[in-house]
């Protein structure tokens, strides 16, 4: 045996989970309502506002996230994520007024620097809807590597 080499990179030491699991009631705008995820949080350096909306990651590096919606009946509506308050377009499930839809879903990576905020939002309805008791919404956040590409 020889010595011990360095120690290598942790890379999910930064991660954050968060649900609505009770079957609340979301009274939405056309313009986009953030979604509460009070529920199951465990958040690993990832932290939240009062508000249990906005998640803000510590530091750079590329991050998965994901994200679910389950409502009660469909819903002439849509479900998206956003950076900094601004839609990240690949990650923006839209709906065609005609259609209505019950479950929403998306996985992505994406490079986000220290301070960025993520929050999972409903749009397009003026209105409401009821998440599913369970999984009704949620968000995973987890930095994959530490490296902005």
């Amino acid at each position: 045996t020889g010595p011990t080499g360095p120690t290598g990179l942790t890379v999910t030491e930064t991660s954050a989970f968060a649900a609505s699991t009770t079957g609340s009631t979301i009274t939405t705008a056309a313009a986009g309502t953030l979604v509460p995820l009070p529920d199951e949080q465990t958040l690993d350096d990832i932290t939240v506002d009062v508000t249990d909306t906005i998640f803000t990651v510590p530091e750079d590096g590329r991050y998965y996230i994901s994200y679910n919606v389950n409502l009660t009946t469909g819903a002439a509506i849509g479900a998206q994520i956003l950076l900094n308050g601004t839609t990240i377009v690949t990650a923006s499930i839209t709906n065609s007024s005609l259609l209505t839809i019950t479950s929403f879903s998306d996985d992505f990576i994406t490079p986000l620097s220290a301070g960025n905020t993520v929050s999972l939002q409903l749009f397009g309805l003026t209105g409401s809807v009821t998440l599913q008791t369970g999984a009704g919404a949620t968000l995973t956040i987890i930095r994959v590597d530490e490296n902005l590409v």
